[in-house]
């Protein structure tokens, strides 16, 4: 089992966080990236290989992804 599986990832929040109830939290898992709803600590996580966090968070810092 996984650290995620055993509850022992470390969440964060991004530093450009204002403490906004509405963050996504990321956990660093060795090659892999987390993502949670703050809100729902207990719901789904998203995971992803870092490579493709990176890419995911260059698009959105590039304005190339963004919520509509």
């Amino acid at each position: 089992m996984s650290d995620l599986e055993h509850g022992n990832a470390a969440w964060f929040k991004s530093s450009y966080s204002n403490g906004d109830a509405e963050c996504v939290e990321v956990a660093l898992l060795g090659d892999t990236v987390a993502a949670r709803d703050s809100k729902q600590v207990a719901g789904p996580v998203v995971t992803s290989s870092a490579e493709g966090w990176q890419a995911f968070v260059a698009g959105v810092v590039g304005g190339v992804l963004r919520a509509s």
